[in-house]
């Protein structure tokens, strides 16, 4: 049995960051996936694939995983962008370096 430990990135169709800060143990599918023919469905007789643990700090993941036995990979979450502070007002500061552009 082989897991996963990241970290949850920031939705693409959101510009908040919430539910980013905790840790989660997702573990692989060992058995691939089958169509079912009568309901269309996709489905496997693995249900470790459906299983998701959340963690407050990644050595909290990887001892549970250690415990327990786990093969695991950690993928560290990218450095964080510097984020600048913006006012709209700025536009029409006095003193502007830039250029007004319309």
């Amino acid at each position: 049995m082989r897991a996963r430990i990241f970290k949850r990135p920031k939705p693409a169709t959101q510009s908040g960051s919430a539910g980013t800060d905790e840790w989660m143990l997702d573990f692989q599918t060992q058995h691939r996936q089958v169509n079912e023919p009568l309901m269309g469905w996709w489905g496997s007789g693995d249900t470790q694939g459906q299983v998701r643990l959340r963690f407050e700090t990644c050595e909290q993941a990887v001892a549970y995983a250690q415990k327990n036995g786990i093969d695991y990979q950690v993928e560290h979450p990218p450095a964080k962008r510097p984020i600048k502070p913006k006012a709209y007002a700025d536009n029409f500061r006095y003193g502007r370096v830039e250029n007004w552009t319309h």
